[in-house]
């Protein structure tokens, strides 16, 4: 089921009102899925189906990305911010602690849910946070040019090069390690919500300062990185498992930094094993 909810965030300057658009599916433990800068729910699609066997799956568009309004003035897309914004989405939707996997943006904010203990457990899939100035200035850079390239090509030019393998790896290789697998109609939707994402700059910008460097105790840690993510590289995992010790580290072999896609049976098993 898609729908939308709206619900009120503090501020200093008094409560504002947030809308945040998601998909609700499946039955069992609520598990939250949260997906990366410039991207939108349906970067979950491949994986929902199995997950929603045995879970109950809300796929989340993060405010400023995908159907979800911009956050209002005076509610900015820092760390606190944003993991208050997803607390209060919770609370909305009377979900009690739910599970939460996130993909790169969304793998740090499920980490910095779970450092809050606002969920049960987290999966992190290639999380944001774990880079080196040099890595994260390098990441920042190939996301520019993604959303550069997203904002001047004709919309017909890039439905013509999502008909062809070629075409779809000319868009999405930075983030597919398989891209000919993505349908082309998916390769043009999130080729729009890039281009469209009103949250974009401003992320970015906020998560020039970000570090991610707690400790999670007292709840289920699985990170998991694609051999061969070009955007974050994988020794990044390994810092992250020095900075949570008791994290359970999985390499997902011919994965790329979007390891839904690349392959959903082994990213969905590795998901429901972190929640069980």
């Amino acid at each position: 089921m898609s729908a939308a909810v709206s619900f009120k965030v503090p501020t200093p300057q008094g409560p504002r009102p947030v809308t945040v658009s998601y998909t609700r599916v499946g039955d069992g433990a609520p598990l939250v899925l949260l997906h990366g800068i410039g991207h939108h729910r349906q970067a979950w699609d491949p994986v929902v189906d199995i997950l929603a066997t045995e879970r109950e799956v809300i796929a989340v568009d993060l405010p400023g990305f995908g159907a979800s309004p911009a956050l209002p003035d005076g509610v900015t897309y820092d760390l606190p911010s944003t993991r208050a914004v997803l607390g209060a989405l919770f609370e909305a939707l009377e979900l009690d602690r739910p599970h939460v996997a996130g993909n790169s943006l969304g793998g740090l904010l499920a980490l910095e849910l779970g450092h809050a203990k606002l969920v049960r457990s987290v999966t992190a899939l290639s999380p944001a946070g774990f880079w080196s100035e040099a890595e994260r200035r390098y990441a920042f850079g190939v996301l520019l040019t993604m959303r550069r390239i997203s904002r001047q090509l004709p919309l017909p030019v890039v439905e013509r090069m999502a008909r062809t393998a070629a075409g779809r790896t000319a868009l999405t290789s930075t983030i597919y390690a398989r891209p000919s697998r993505r349908s082309p109609e998916a390769v043009v939707a999130e080729t729009l919500a890039l281009a469209g994402a009103t949250g974009f700059d401003a992320t970015l910008r906020a998560g020039a300062a970000v570090q991610f460097t707690h400790d999670i105790p007292g709840i289920p840690v699985t990170v998991g990185w694609g051999t061969r993510d070009w955007l974050l590289v994988r020794r990044q995992g390994v810092r992250a498992k020095q900075i949570i010790p008791r994290a359970r580290l999985v390499r997902l072999p011919g994965c790329g930094h979007c390891p839904m896609n690349d392959d959903p049976a082994l990213v969905a098993r590795v998901i429901l094993d972190g929640s069980r």
